[in-house]
């Protein structure tokens, strides 16, 4: 097992700066309470069984049995007899089932374990007494489900220790779970080994219902993933909302933990994954470990160049973030009672709101998320006095962007995208500056989630994006998109798509805010105004000769968590080009 911690400890090199545990250590006092509760409830089982012994009492209950029995008396759902009802061997082995759950829940255990161990996990304390096999013929019992053991300190304490230490023989499981259970009916899927493409058949079912078990065969993928990227893992149901989004766009790729893995599902039931090449290589030699006879040289070779379709991996939010943005819904109010309510006070639904629910939460987690929602145009408001309540509001319908987030795990963040939202007061003095008459047209480069945008009349305003989320954001809000890199676009758009004002934020990192002022000025048609917010040294450039130039500013402290000074440029293109 040592050579496959080699392999796994070489994967994370690549996606992690320091060493992070793949498991916390689990305290064997958190079970202390746990114990004690299930001894209490024992001796409560035993002493009532104890007291169903007398035979008056039996015939008491008897009677109570008869009487409360439902009108359809031949299949009644109450059982026949007191001695049966307080049989000790069924209380204690459904008891088993309610604290054997308990004691995994304290743990992560559920959460690291592969899809076919903890489906066994689940059966046996759906069922803690066991399922005997109707096969057998030896007077020995077979079980297709094996009864719980008795929840007694040294089974509970060895067996969750047990399942914390078995994280790499869990991981291995996991990618030969993934492995054999790809769909044999497929010819995409190589008999040999882990390709780019993967196919599951069945994760649907013809009612168009998530099978658990297959969508659990997705989360292990990603967990593995994830594993690879450094970073937690999901939580065993993580994957039930990637399949609700695939299924709003059937035989569409979606995006997944920041472009690892590729997911789209199909009506039939079947889900197609792409995961990333550099992926696929460590998946096989894990594989190869396990099966090192089975695997060819070729799949064990690292991938010599990228992917086109999955050309860079971004890191993405920590799962803990995405759990908490997944759980958020709709903020609600309450509503007086009045006639047609029936004189009883009720709470409805607050459209374009998002809210986080009242469990306590990580204040971390809690913070990224009011970054997340502060990215995405959202405004904390706060409940009327005397609640507590705090939710955040948006100028579109967020849920179908925030399920893009969970899904993709990532946001455009200012590194990558260069993206800082144009402050409300700047950007009314830049359209203030602007000039827009009836009957102008408009354009706003690197628009964003529309804080210049929003202020411009949609009917004129072209918005070019890069970020496919953002532009996600704008057309929720009603805007007129273009998905494209500005400076491409405006090279080839310089000819046809003439405006009369340009409205800009550029980014300013690494001297950008020049090339996207010069492309700008090329879209200008004759006596067309360009408005643009630059870092205050741009006043020191020569820029855009030929046309008139003022600057209004500088402006300090504009932008929350930076130092950056501001100016305004206003520049005017003549009357002839």
């Amino acid at each position: 097992m040592s050579d496959l911690l080699d392999i796994i400890e070489s994967a994370e090199v690549e996606y992690m700066d320091d060493e992070n545990p793949f498991f916390p250590p689990a305290s064997a006092d958190i079970f202390d309470g746990l114990l004690g509760e299930y001894e209490m409830q024992r001796r409560h089982i035993e002493r009532l069984a104890e007291r169903m012994a007398d035979p008056d009492t039996r015939a008491t209950v008897h009677y109570f049995l008869e009487g409360n029995q439902s009108a359809d008396r031949g299949r009644s759902s109450l059982l026949s007899s007191a001695a049966q009802l307080f049989c000790v061997r069924g209380a204690v082995a459904a008891l088993n089932g309610a604290y054997w759950s308990k004691a995994l829940a304290l743990t992560n255990v559920l959460d690291m374990m592969p899809q076919k161990r903890r489906s066994k996990w689940h059966e046996s304390i759906m069922n803690p007494a066991g399922v005997k096999s109707r096969n057998y013929r030896d007077a020995a019992p077979v079980w297709d489900v094996d009864p719980l053991p008795d929840f007694t300190e040294g089974t509970v304490r060895n067996t969750i220790m047990d399942l914390l230490n078995m994280r790499s023989q869990f991981l291995a499981e996991r990618v030969d779970g993934i492995f054999s259970g790809l769909s044999g009916e497929h010819v995409t899927n190589s008999p040999e080994a882990f390709g780019k493409r993967m196919i599951l058949a069945r994760v649907l079912n013809e009612y168009h219902c998530t099978d658990h078990s297959m969508v659990g065969l997705i989360n292990d993928l990603r967990c593995v993933v994830a594993k690879f990227m450094g970073r937690d893992e999901p939580a065993y149901m993580a994957s039930d909302q990637l399949v609700k989004v695939a299924k709003r766009r059937w035989g569409q790729w979606v995006t997944v933990d920041g472009g690892a893995l590729k997911v789209r599902v199909y009506k039939k039931g079947t889900a197609h994954m792409e995961v990333h090449p550099d992926m696929a290589w460590r998946l096989n030699q894990i594989l190869a470990y396990l099966h090192p006879l089975a695997i060819p040289a070729q799949f064990r070779q690292k991938p010599l160049r990228r992917a086109k379709v999955i050309d860079r991996i971004m890191r993405p939010l920590p799962f803990a973030v995405l759990d908490l943005l997944a759980s958020m819904t709709p903020a609600r109010e309450r509503v007086a009672a009045s006639a047609a309510t029936r004189w009883q006070d009720s709470d409805k639904q607050i459209p374009r709101t998002l809210q986080l629910d009242y469990r306590n939460h990580d204040k971390h987690a809690v913070a990224e998320v009011s970054r997340v929602m502060e990215a995405l145009g959202g405004v904390r408001v706060n409940a009327p006095a005397p609640s507590v309540a705090w939710w955040w509001e948006f100028d579109y319908e967020p849920s179908e962007i925030r399920d893009e987030i969970v899904v993709s795990g990532c946001i455009p963040d200012q590194k990558s995208h260069q993206f800082y939202p144009t402050p409300e007061r700047l950007a009314r003095k830049v359209v203030e500056l602007a000039k827009i008459e009836d009957g102008h047209t408009v354009l706003e480069p690197q628009a964003g989630t529309g804080g210049l945008a929003d202020l411009l009349p949609k009917d004129r305003t072209t918005c070019v994006e890069v970020s496919g989320l953002h532009c996600k954001v704008l057309t929720a809000k009603g805007h007129q998109v273009v998905h494209a890199d500005f400076l491409e676009w405006a090279v080839s758009h310089q000819h046809t798509s003439k405006v009369d004002r340009v409205v800009m934020n550029p980014p300013f990192d690494r001297g950008q805010w020049a090339a996207h002022v010069e492309h700008a000025a090329l879209m200008l048609a004759p006596r067309g105004r360009l408005v643009a917010v630059l870092p205050s040294g741009a006043k020191s450039r020569e820029i855009l000769p030929g046309l008139a130039k003022q600057w209004h500013g500088p402006f300090d402290g504009e932008f929350a968590g930076t130092s950056v000074s501001v100016v305004i440029l206003v520049a005017e293109s003549s009357q002839a080009e």
